[in-house]
């Protein structure tokens, strides 16, 4: 298949076959500290392909119960100043400041919002299908050979600061994706013990 490759709706898709090279990255996928990120970032072709990508994720009942905002410096730079003053004016600690550095370092950012909604399908269930899309953002901005990092920070969950990222009522920040190019190489990080956190029944 190639990048562009479609299919018709009802249309059979090709069966799963194994890949090395898929499994290879899942095994050594890392995100990269979104401060650390500096250009190269994807194109604007190639951000359409990671959403599209992206939006290939279980979601039950067929909802879509999630939306996106490519972000690139400007606004990201113009959101960090709105925030600042907002820390200024709700009395919040140094830090606060201090981790806008991880929203405007990137080349380009995704917010994935949460636009879960009761109804046929459990809203819980809705949520989950937001983050499985945050992480395949992350694998097709890793397929494509850049780096990614997904997080959240203070301003994603303050109620005075969600109308600044232009969520309406009921939306969450599910998570800023940030993307581009390492500047220092990834070091790996503590993994589970998937053997103690497993129980096999039979």
């Amino acid at each position: 298949m190639t990048l562009t490759d479609r299919f018709d709706l009802g249309e059979p898709m090709p069966a799963p076959t194994a890949s090395p090279e898929h499994e290879r990255r899942l095994a050594l996928r890392r995100s990269a500290p979104a401060q650390d990120l500096t250009k190269p970032g994807p194109s604007p072709a190639q951000i359409q392909r990671i959403l599209s990508l992206g939006a290939r994720s279980p979601d039950h009942g067929k909802l879509f119960p999630w939306r996106f905002v490519v972000m690139g410096p400007q606004s990201r730079a113009d959101l960090a100043e709105k925030l600042k003053a907002l820390v200024a004016q709700k009395g919040l600690s140094p830090k606060s400041v201090a981790v806008l550095a991880k929203l405007t370092a990137a080349p380009v950012s995704i917010l994935v919002v949460s636009t879960a909604a009761p109804g046929p399908k459990p809203v819980w269930e809705q949520e989950l299908s937001s983050g499985a899309v945050c992480m395949n953002i992350e694998h097709a901005a890793d397929a494509l050979g850049f780096s990614a990092s997904w997080i959240t920070d203070w301003y994603s969950y303050d109620e005075d600061a969600l109308p600044l990222l232009g969520l309406t009522a009921g939306e969450k920040v599910a998570g800023f994706i940030h993307i581009g190019t390492a500047s220092e190489p990834l070091l790996e990080r503590v993994r589970p013990d998937v053997a103690a956190i497993t129980t096999t029944l039979p």
